[in-house]
Formats: C-alpha cells, structure tokens, sequence
C-alpha cells in the first residue's frame, strides 16, 4: 500500500500504526461550573522540565477544548483495566450542562491544586495548568504543565510509580483497545 496523505484520509492509518498509544482521560469544569470527563488517545508527555502533558482534540468546539481555553486547568487520569469500560462511556455525546461523571457513574475526587475534579477510581492523576496551545489543521495540541500528582500507594514501590503495577491501557485503533501486562527489558547500549 501506498498513500498521497493529499489524496486519502490518514485518521484510520495514524491511528493505526502509531499504536499503543496512551489515553488522556481529561476532566475539566466550565466557567459556570458543570464538570466534563473525556478520553483523548492523541496524547503523550511533551516535556519533562517543566512536567508537561499534551492532548490533541480533533473537534475545538467540544467541552474539554473549551473549558480549557476558559479556566486554564484540567486533570489527565490515566485509564488502567479497574475503569476501562467507564472510560468508553464517558465517550458518549453529552450535552455541556450533562456531567460525564454522572452519566457514567464515575467518582469524582477533589484536585489540591486547581478546581477541575479528578476521577477517584484512576489510580494515577495529573493535575493540569494550560501552558500553551497549538492549532495544527483541525486540531490544536494542549500542552498542560503538571502542577501536582495523586499516585495511589498500591502501584508505587519505594516511593516510585511501578509500572509493573499499574494496569494501563493503550488505544490501538478502531474499538480497540490493548493491555500492557507484557513487558520485557532491553539494556540500553553504552
């Protein structure tokens, strides 16, 4: 196969290659107060000094996007197997006066940081300050620095995440979705 990106869609082949890939489950809050939970599998960690996350909406006119841009906060959740099917629920088109916490029955926890409510059941939670956007086509990176993060004891060992211990999953393409129990090392050449 052989593809013109000028001539064909390239969602279904991105998508598909560039796999796993890690899913920003996003909440947020509007200005006038109505929370939003939403998963981004265009997401990654942009820089390390300072901590920064990204996600990359397709649709700017979507809620996450837009209380972003408003509040300037948000919290990135990381999906592991105990919430995946919560996950996929709060997928669903909801009005933005409709709280995907509550159409999912998701818990939500207070951030220390910032106003956006976290997922309770993630065990790992990164709360969020805008530092930037990017429009790139139709969608726009958001790059948030990380201004505190809730990591739940039973997936760190010595005061470290221990990602032998957290069950996250990975967005593959289409409806699917993968596990990342296996796992192998390889030491890095000198």
């Amino acid at each position: 196969m052989e593809l013109d990106p000028a001539e064909t869609g390239m969602y279904r082949t991105l998508s598909g290659a560039m796999v796993p890939r890690p899913i920003a489950w996003v909440s947020s809050v509007s200005e006038d107060g109505h929370d939003n939970l939403a998963p981004f599998s265009f997401s990654t960690v942009a820089a390390i000094d300072p901590p920064t996350l990204l996600f990359a909406p397709t649709d700017l006119e979507k809620d996450t996007p837009r209380n972003v841009r408003e509040t300037g906060e948000f919290v990135v959740n990381v999906v592991t197997e105990d919430v995946v099917e919560a996950m996929n629920e709060t997928s669903a088109t909801c009005p933005p006066d409709v709280s995907e916490f509550d159409h999912a029955g998701v818990e939500r926890a207070d951030s220390r940081k910032i106003d956006a409510p976290r997922v309770a059941e993630s065990p790992v939670n990164f709360e969020c300050r805008l530092a930037d956007t990017v429009e790139v086509g139709s969608s726009v990176l958001v790059l948030g620095e990380v201004v505190w993060v809730h990591a739940d004891d039973d997936v760190t060992t010595d005061g470290k995440l221990d990602t032998n211990k957290l069950d996250a999953v990975g967005r593959m393409a289409g409806s699917e979705y993968a596990y990342t129990r296996e796992r192998f090392s390889l030491e890095r050449p000198d």
